[in-house]
């Protein structure tokens, strides 16, 4: 780690005296190189002590629009028999609960000895803009698109099995959908064949072990980008970043007044990928930029060489050189 990340996280550091983080914030091990990364939480004492008891286990993203920072998914998961308590905390959809309210309940968890923190487990998996705009902007000649869609469902399928790897014993899953939720619920299924799977629409706002799991990407999600908004001050000249929402007055400035004409912006916290920065980049006087894969050329494959003194050569010579050739 450099010298300039170290202080970077002593900030890091001070920012969590001076105020409650998550540990999925507060345990960033280098934030600047803006590197995507998984936080679990201990198993919950309850769960470790019946290990063989059905576990429900609630999965739903947060920060899927922005054009800044990252997108989160967080999971949370309890006994069975414990997931009906959870209401009884106020937890629901996060979008439209208060943000004190959001921290307060991720804070609790977050306490040892309170009866969420012994009962209810969670785990995080940010996923940075530099890592969301590099596998989408993937060259088609070779792994091609890595789709956000895909992206999703993978940092999904990783958490879950990452818990059940642990011991956890999971027997109801419910994920707020990605795309068709018929679909994404058969692929799941697929995946964890021995679990009971629900994908459907707003199920943050259905099942409470979901709205537990909206609270936590929320949560990890704003203060991800908290952090960053705290510690770029001496670098972006003291413009606000905003919600990282195109839609922000804020976050339309910062977007706009710091376009570098050859690198974009000097950041991991934009999505290149997004339509938003795309368009900034060129009302901004980006310099037009071609990639080495973009100089390959489509190999339009052997023929036989007489071929040529056929019929059919001047169609070959139009398929090979874009123009009738006369042999």
């Amino acid at each position: 780690m450099t010298q300039e990340s170290v202080e970077k996280k002593q900030k890091l550091v001070q920012s969590e005296q001076n105020g409650w983080l998550p540990p999925s914030v507060k345990e960033m091990k280098d934030p600047f190189q803006f590197a995507s990364a998984t936080h679990h939480s201990k198993i919950p004492e309850r769960i470790a002590e019946s290990p063989n008891e059905p576990v429900y286990l609630g999965v739903d993203e947060a920060g899927r629009g922005p054009v800044l920072g990252p997108m989160v998914y967080g999971i949370a998961y309890c006994l069975e028999k414990y997931s009906k308590e959870l209401k009884k905390f106020g937890f629901a959809d996060s979008k439209t609960l208060k943000e004190e309210k959001r921290t307060e309940l991720f804070q609790i968890m977050d306490q040892e000895e309170h009866e969420l923190n012994v009962n209810v487990g969670w785990a995080t998996r940010t996923m940075t803009a530099r890592d969301i705009s590099s596998g989408m902007l993937q060259p088609s000649h070779g792994k091609g698109s890595y789709n956000l869609n895909e992206q999703a469902h993978d940092a999904t399928i990783q958490l879950v099995r990452e818990v059940i790897q642990s011991g956890v014993n999971v027997k109801y899953l419910y994920v707020d959908t990605v795309g068709p939720p018929t679909t994404y619920q058969a692929k799941l299924q697929r995946e964890f064949p021995g679990i009971n799977v629900t994908v459907a629409k707003k199920a943050d706002s259905i099942y409470p072990i979901v709205s537990t799991a909206s609270v936590v990407a929320k949560v990890t999600r704003d203060m991800n980008l908290q952090y960053y908004v705290d510690n770029l001050a001496t670098i972006d000249d003291g413009r606000k970043l905003g919600s990282g929402y195109p839609s922000d007055p804020n976050t339309s400035k910062w977007l706009n007044g710091m376009v570098d004409p050859v690198f974009g912006w000097n950041f991991g916290l934009v999505r290149f990928s997004w339509q938003t920065a795309k368009d900034s980049l060129v009302r901004n006087g980006a310099v037009d930029v071609i990639y080495e894969h973009d100089c390959v050329k489509n190999d339009a494959g052997y023929v036989e060489i007489d071929s040529f003194f056929t019929e059919k050569a001047d169609k070959i010579g139009r398929d090979f050189y874009g123009k009738s050739v006369t042999l």
